[in-house]
């Protein structure tokens, strides 16, 4: 009789044991899921440099979240949106002559935006790019590119860099953004891409003028 209380006893410790893990597993896939969404291209960056390894890439995140998750974001000041559009829109123009000149103006003008909305200054790279993708996951690829074109010499890159770093201008430099919704941002407004005028595109290494790309 003992012996077969006992091994009810192993049989449904076990059923437990087996019940917790599987729940464990499920929130913890949930929990992954639902940084992935968050995060969007950051969380594969994570898990690439973190060798595949997924579990130490959400560890990573979630230490982004409780350094960054209540970081709120300084307003600018009246005309400061204008400004900084104005002094991209001269960067765009000087990529022309010179793209590699233009796009460490364009990384100088990311650093001194993000620092004015309030992101720690004077830390390593890695740690503003943590910072940021906490608030605008989905845009700061951009950023990402452009220090990696500034180390190579292909002006396509640099073109490609520029282009994709315009999103986290606009996130940045636009007044209201709502950066809750973590969603990718489309460049407007002057100087930006696509620049419509007369319905044409604009592309760095081309400039605009008369309404048409030359």
């Amino acid at each position: 009789m003992y012996t077969t209380l006992l091994i009810v006893g192993l049989v449904v410790i076990l059923a437990v044991a087996l019940v917790l893990a599987f729940r464990l597993r499920q929130q913890a896939g949930a929990g992954g899921q639902s940084l992935k969404r968050r995060f969007g291209p950051e969380y594969d960056r994570a898990v690439a440099r973190h060798n595949g390894d997924a579990k130490a890439a959400r560890r990573e995140l979630n230490e982004r979240l409780r350094r960054y998750g209540s970081l709120r974001e300084n307003a600018l000041t009246p005309g400061e949106p204008e400004r900084y559009a104005e002094r991209w829109a001269a960067v765009q123009e000087h990529f022309v002559q010179s793209p590699q000149a233009a796009l460490n103006e364009a990384d100088v003008l990311l650093d001194q935006l993000a620092t004015e909305r309030g992101y720690p200054p004077n830390v390593p790279f890695e740690e503003r790019i943590a910072a940021l993708s906490v608030h605008h996951a989905h845009q700061v690829h951009g950023y990402l590119r452009v220090r990696e074109a500034l180390r190579g010499d292909s002006t396509e890159e640099m073109r490609a860099a520029f282009l994709e770093a315009r999103g986290l201008f606009d996130a940045l430099a636009t007044p209201h953004h709502d950066s809750a919704r973590h969603e990718p941002t489309h460049a407007m407004g002057r100087g930006s891409e696509p620049g419509r005028a007369g319905g044409a595109r604009w592309t760095p290494g081309h400039s605009m003028r008369g309404g048409e790309a030359r």
